[in-house]
C-alpha cells in the first residue's frame, strides 16, 4: 500500500518533471538565435561576416549576461508571492522588473557608441570585421529592451509555476528569426543589416507575444507609478538582484580569465578549451532546466510555509541531480571522444583535447550540487548566501589557477575550474542543511 510520504514524493516529482522539462527545452532552443546567424553568414562570400558576427554575439552576451539578475531575481520573489496567494505581490513584482529592464535597455541604446567602440577596441578586431561588426551591433542594440524583458517575464513565469510560457516563446523567437532573416538576406541582398533586422523583428516579437500570454492568462493588478517605485518594495528588489549581479561578475570574471589564459597559450589551446568547454555547456542546459523547478518550487512552499514539502522538495531535487550526474559522467566517460569528433573535425584539436577529456568526466559530479542548490536559494531569495559561495569559490579558483599553471599548465588551469564548481557546491550544501530543517 502506497504511503502518505510515499504520494507526496511522486507528486514533487512528477512537479519537478512537468517544470524542468520544458526549461531544458528552452535552454537548449535559446542559444540557436545566434547559431542560425552564423549559419547565415556563414554562406556569404569573406569570413568577415563570420568574425562580424561573433564578435557582435559575444559583445551582446557580455552585456546581457550581467542582467540575467532580471530573470533569477524575478523567479524567486513571484513564486514566493505565488505560493503566499497574494496577486497583488505577483503583479508588483512583475511591473518593478519591467520598469527596471526598460531603463536598463533605453541606457544601453543611448550608450550603443560607446559601448561599441570600446568592446572593439577591447577584441583588437580587424578593420573589415570591425566595420560589419558594428553595423550588427547597432542594429541589433535597439532590440535591448525586449531581451531583457524577455528576461523578466521568463523568470516571472517559472515564479508562477508556467515553464511552457517561456519554451513556446523561445521557439517562438527562433522560427521568426530564421523567416525573417532569410527573407532579407536572399530576397533582398541585406546581408549583415538583414541577418541583423531578423534578430531584431524575433526579440521585439517574442517580448509581445511574452507580455500577451501573461495578459490572457493572468489577471494582473495593475499599479501607479508612485506604487511601482514606492520605496520599501523597490529596496527589497534591488537588494535581491544587487547580490545576484555581484554574483555574475564574478562568475564572468572566472569565465574571461579562463578564456584569456587559453587564448595566451595559442589559438590550438584555445581552440581545445572552448571545445572541452561544450561538454560543461551541454551539462548545464540539462542542470539548469532542474535548477529552474528548484527556483519555482521552493520559492512556492517557502511563501506558503509548507516545511515538509519544501524538506522534500529539495531531497527530490537533490537525487534527481545526482542521477543526471552520474548518467552524464557515464556518457562522457564512454562517449567522450565520439562527441570530440562530432564537435570538430581539426584533428591536432581532437587529439591535444583528447589529453583532458578526464577533467570533462569529473565536471558532472563535482558540478551538480552547485547547480541543484542555485535552484533553491533562488527560490528562497537567499541571495547574499548564493553571492559569499561564488565570493569564495571565484578565490578558490585564481588561488588554485596560481599554484597550480606554473607547474601543469592547461591542467592546472582545468584543476582549478573543477576546485571552483566544488567549492561552490559544498558551500552551498551546508548552508542550506537550514532548509532541510526550515
Amino acid at each position: 500500500m502506497t504511503t502518505n510520504k510515499q504520494r507526496h514524493n511522486l507528486s514533487v516529482n512528477r512537479e519537478i518533471l512537468s517544470l524542468s522539462l520544458p526549461s531544458i527545452v528552452t535552454n537548449i532552443t535559446t542559444p540557436l538565435l545566434g547559431l542560425v546567424d552564423v549559419a547565415i553568414v556563414g554562406h556569404m562570400d569573406s569570413a568577415a561576416y563570420i568574425g562580424a558576427i561573433a564578435i557582435g554575439g559575444s559583445m551582446f552576451n557580455m552585456l546581457y549576461w550581467l542582467f540575467g539578475f532580471l530573470r533569477m531575481g524575478s523567479s524567486g520573489m513571484t513564486a514566493q508571492a505565488f505560493g503566499a496567494k497574494d496577486r497583488l505581490a505577483q503583479s508588483r513584482i512583475l511591473q518593478q522588473a519591467l520598469l527596471v529592464a526598460m531603463l536598463a535597455g533605453i541606457a544601453m541604446i543611448v550608450l550603443r557608441h560607446q559601448v561599441c567602440e570600446a568592446v572593439l577596441w577591447f577584441m583588437d578586431v580587424e578593420a573589415d570585421t570591425a566595420v560589419l561588426a558594428r553595423t550588427y551591433f547597432e542594429i541589433l542594440v535597439w532590440g535591448a529592451p525586449a531581451v531583457l524583458g524577455t528576461y523578466v517575464m521568463s523568470g516571472w513565469f517559472l515564479g508562477m509555476q508556467n515553464s511552457r510560457a517561456p519554451m513556446w516563446v523561445s521557439i517562438f523567437i527562433n522560427l521568426c528569426n530564421i523567416a525573417v532573416s532569410l527573407v532579407l538576406v536572399y530576397c533582398f541582398n541585406y546581408d549583415i543589416p538583414g541577418v541583423a533586422v531578423g534578430s531584431l523583428v524575433a526579440q521585439w516579437g517574442g517580448f509581445m507575444l511574452a507580455c500577451s500570454i501573461c495578459l490572457i492568462r493572468y489577471d494582473i493588478v495593475l499599479s501607479t507609478f508612485k506604487e511601482i517605485v514606492e520605496i520599501k518594495g523597490l529596496k527589497h528588489f534591488f537588494r535581491i538582484n544587487v547580490d545576484i549581479f555581484l554574483r555574475t561578475l564574478c562568475l564572468v570574471a572566472v569565465t574571461l580569465w579562463f578564456t584569456r589564459t587559453g587564448s595566451r597559450q595559442g589559438t590550438e589551446m584555445l581552440a581545445v578549451n572552448a571545445l572541452l568547454m561544450q561538454f560543461f555547456t551541454l551539462f548545464s542546459f540539462f542542470m539548469d532546466g532542474f535548477a529552474f523547478a528548484g527556483e519555482a518550487i521552493c520559492g512556492k512552499y517557502i511563501g506558503a510555509g509548507e516545511r515538509t514539502l519544501l524538506r522534500r522538495s529539495i531531497d527530490a531535487l537533490c537525487r534527481w541531480g545526482a542521477g543526471l550526474a552520474v548518467a552524464f559522467t557515464v556518457i562522457y566517460a564512454v562517449g567522450g571522444d565520439l562527441l570530440l569528433n562530432f564537435l570538430s573535425s581539426e584533428k591536432n584539436v581532437i587529439v591535444h583535447a583528447h589529453e583532458y577529456i578526464y577533467w570533462i568526466i569529473t565536471i558532472p559530479v563535482a558540478g551538480f550540487l552547485a547547480f541543484t542548490w542555485d535552484g533553491v536559494f533562488i527560490g528562497a531569495t537567499a541571495t547574499r548566501s548564493m553571492l559569499l559561495s561564488m565570493a569564495a569559490a571565484t578565490a578558490v579558483f585564481f588561488i588554485t589557477y596560481a599554484l597550480a599553471f606554473p607547474s601543469l599548465g592547461n591542467h592546472g588551469l582545468w584543476l582549478a575550474f573543477i576546485c571552483y564548481l566544488l567549492t561552490r557546491g559544498i558551500i552551498l550544501s551546508v548552508i542550506g542543511r537550514r532548509y532541510r530543517r526550515y
